[in-house]
């Protein structure tokens, strides 16, 4: 062995991780390259970096191993003893990361290949068929599956692992959920033509919407806690019913007053099938939201999805 050998030998770190004590991929390609091509200069050609990056990266190797690699001369490049025994080595390692890599591009393409959505009522009803549509556009062969329930059926399906992004309507964001506002939405009172209500000229107040019995949807959904809030808790049932459709179809039919999304009854307000009632006094606004469990933020089509609901 050489003196300037046993220097890099002698200097070479004897502790630490794997990470400082092997090189990386690019410069293990790049020494295989040059063994097989017989020049630097054609190596770095072929990987697309330039000569003095090259021959930077091979003495920065040497310095790391603490041994000569490559000779260099006016007639090309030659690997050295020690050179060509770790180029052996080095194809080993290259190959063993093309195999994690093709089994991590499985892993992906697996990941890819569906997508399970939970979404409250409204949500799921209204403005979801719109943006999976614009998600077959970019992503034709992921599989989606959607689950609608209530906001608490859709945390309790996040939460289990039997869906990859849910979406809520609510107030507040379910314990144990990570969350991202895609939009905001408003509670209406609405009733069908023949109603008293249809008719009054004043708004309706707090007082008269909590002491009326109303056409409402169950607890746990997020129409229903937005209510409760802005009445504290004294909204009245006539009715309690686990769909959007069903409590809208209920009003139509002069059941009573609904409590309802303005995204929901556009259709029936415009074609007088409903009636939209004044309100003084409670708020009845929510922030739409996409949600995920904490610390595990969305991915791959669930993270494509996430992005078309804020274009």
């Amino acid at each position: 062995m050489s003196g300037i050998e046993e220097q890099r030998r002698d200097a070479r770190p004897a502790g630490g991780s794997l990470a400082h004590r092997v090189p990386d991929l690019g410069g293990l390609e790049l020494l295989l390259a040059v063994a097989r091509l017989g020049s630097l200069g054609r190596a770095a050609r072929e990987l697309g970096i330039t000569q003095p990056a090259a021959s930077s990266r091979i003495r920065s190797m040497e310095r790391q191993l603490g041994v000569a690699l490559v000779d260099r001369s006016p007639r090309g490049s030659r690997l050295t003893d020690a050179g060509a025994l770790v180029t052996d080595w080095a194809r080993r390692v290259v190959e063993a990361a093309a195999a994690f890599d093709a089994g991590a591009q499985a892993l992906r393409d697996r990941r890819d290949s569906r997508l399970r959505v939970a979404a409250s009522m409204t949500i799921a009803e209204y403005l979801l068929p719109g943006w999976l549509l614009a998600l077959r556009a970019q992503r034709p062969d992921t599989a989606v599956s959607l689950l609608a329930g209530n906001s608490a059926t859709v945390a309790e399906r996040l939460l289990s692992g039997e869906a990859d992004l849910g979406f809520v309507e609510g107030l507040t964001v379910p314990a144990g959920l990570d969350s991202a506002v895609i939009g905001h939405d408003h509670l209406i009172v609405v009733t069908a033509p023949g109603h008293p209500w249809a008719r009054r000229r004043r708004p309706v107040t707090a007082p008269e919407l909590a002491s009326t019995p109303l056409i409402l949807r169950e607890k746990g959904s997020g129409t229903r806690q937005v209510l409760d809030a802005a009445l504290g808790g004294l909204a009245r049932p006539l009715i309690e019913l686990s769909s959007t459709t069903a409590v809208k179809a209920s009003a139509v039919g002069g059941a009573g007053p609904a409590v309802l999304s303005e995204l929901a009854v556009g259709e029936e307000l415009s074609t007088r099938r409903l009636v939209a009632v004044p309100v003084d006094g409670p708020t009845l606004a929510r922030a739409l939201r996409a949600v995920w469990p904490t610390g595990h933020r969305p991915t791959g089509p669930a993270r494509e999805l996430l992005a078309l609901t804020r274009g």
